[in-house]
C-alpha cells in the first residue's frame, strides 16, 4: 500500500517535470510504449511463447479501453499540466481533480440500472460539491486555470468510462496481459496525436533536460511498472475497501509533494475543496465497502489504473 500510496502519488509531480522541457504527448507515448515493452518480454521469458495470445475481441476490447485510460485519460493531464505558468495546471490540483473519478464511475453505473446506495450519492454530491468549490473563480484562481482544470476533468470522465467499461466488456483474463496490449494501444494513438501536433519534428532530444528525463524514467519505472505491479498483487491478497483507499490517500500525497519540492500554491480554495472531494470520496469508498467484496480487479475501486 506504501508503495501504491506514494508512487503513483508522485506521478502527478513527474509528469510536470517531464514536460517542461519534452513534448507532451510524446513523453507520454514513450513512456508507455517503453513500460509495456518491458511487462511484454518479462511475460514472455517467465510464462513461455503463449504468454501475450489473445483473440481479436479482446485484442480490441483492451485497445479501446488503453485509448480511453491512457490517450485520453493520461493524455489530457499531460496536456493540462504543460504550459507556462498561470496556464499550467499545477500536479497537486491536477490529482485532486482525478480524485473524482470514483464518484463519476458511481453515476456511470446509475446510468445503466445499477442502484447505488443512498450514501453513495451523498457522497458523489459532496465530492462535486468540492469539485466546483475548486475550481470557483477567486483569489486562487491563478492557481487553478479553468481550461486547465476543465481538461484534468475530461480526462477524468475518460478515466471513468474507461474503468467501467473495462469490467463490462470481453477483456483478456490475465490483468497483466490486458495492460500490454492498452498500453500499446495507448502510447500508438498518443505518437499519433503527437505528430499531429507537430511534437516530432520539434522534437530534439539534446533539448530535453537531465531533470526531464529522469522523470521520464521514473514514470516508467516507479508509476507504469512497480506501482501498477504492487496494486495489481493487491487486488488479489488485499481487502478491497483498503485497496481503494490510493483514491484519496494519492491525492494528498500530490499536493504535499507538489508544495515541497516545487513550491506549488495551497491556498484556502484548495485546501477547502480537496478537503471536500477527498471526503465525498472517501464516503462513496467507506459505503461501497459490501459492494465491492467480489467484483473482481476494475470496478472494485472504480480504478484508476496506472498512470498517471
Amino acid at each position: 500500500m506504501i508503495v501504491v500510496y506514494v508512487l503513483w502519488g508522485s506521478t502527478y509531480l513527474a509528469i510536470r517535470i517531464t514536460v517542461e522541457t519534452m513534448p507532451p504527448l510524446l513523453s507520454a507515448a514513450l513512456r508507455f510504449a517503453v513500460a509495456g515493452l518491458v511487462l511484454a518480454v518479462v511475460l514472455r521469458l517467465r510464462r513461455g511463447p503463449g504468454a501475450l495470445r489473445v483473440d481479436r475481441r479482446q485484442l480490441g476490447s483492451a485497445a479501446l479501453v488503453g485509448v480511453l485510460l491512457l490517450t485520453a485519460g493520461n493524455g489530457l493531464v499531460v496536456l493540462a499540466e504543460s504550459g507556462p505558468p498561470g496556464v499550467a495546471v499545477p500536479s497537486g490540483i491536477a490529482a485532486l481533480l482525478l480524485a473524482t473519478v470514483p464518484l463519476l464511475v458511481v453515476l456511470l453505473r446509475s446510468a445503466t440500472g445499477d442502484r447505488p446506495p443512498i450514501w453513495t450519492f451523498a457522497g458523489v454530491t459532496l465530492g462535486f460539491v468540492g469539485l466546483i468549490l475548486l475550481m470557483l473563480p477567486g483569489g486562487s484562481s491563478a492557481a487553478v486555470p479553468l481550461l486547465g482544470a476543465l481538461t484534468v476533468v475530461a480526462a477524468a470522465t475518460s478515466w471513468s468510462v474507461g474503468s467501467f467499461l473495462s469490467g463490462r466488456i470481453r477483456m483478456p483474463a490475465d490483468p497483466f496481459v490486458a495492460t500490454v496490449y492498452e498500453m500499446m494501444a495507448g502510447a500508438l494513438v498518443l505518437v499519433a496525436l503527437a505528430a499531429g501536433r507537430g511534437e516530432l519534428a520539434d522534437f530534439h532530444p539534446a533539448a530535453v533536460s537531465t531533470r526531464s528525463w529522469l522523470a521520464l524514467g521514473y514514470l516508467m519505472v516507479a508509476g507504469s511498472l512497480v506501482a501498477f505491479t504492487a496494486y495489481v498483487w493487491l487486488l488479489h491478497n488485499a481487502p478491497i475497501s483498503l485497496v481503494s483507499t490510493y483514491a484519496y490517500v494519492n491525492p494528498a500525497v500530490a499536493v504535499a509533494l507538489g508544495a515541497l519540492l516545487v513550491a506549488e500554491p495551497i491556498t484556502p480554495q484548495v485546501l477547502l475543496g480537496g478537503a471536500v472531494i477527498v471526503a465525498g470520496v472517501a464516503l462513496v469508498v467507506t459505503t461501497e465497502r459490501p459492494r465491492r467484496a467480489g467484483t473482481g480487479s476494475r470496478s472494485g475501486d472504480t480504478p484508476e489504473r496506472d498512470r498517471q
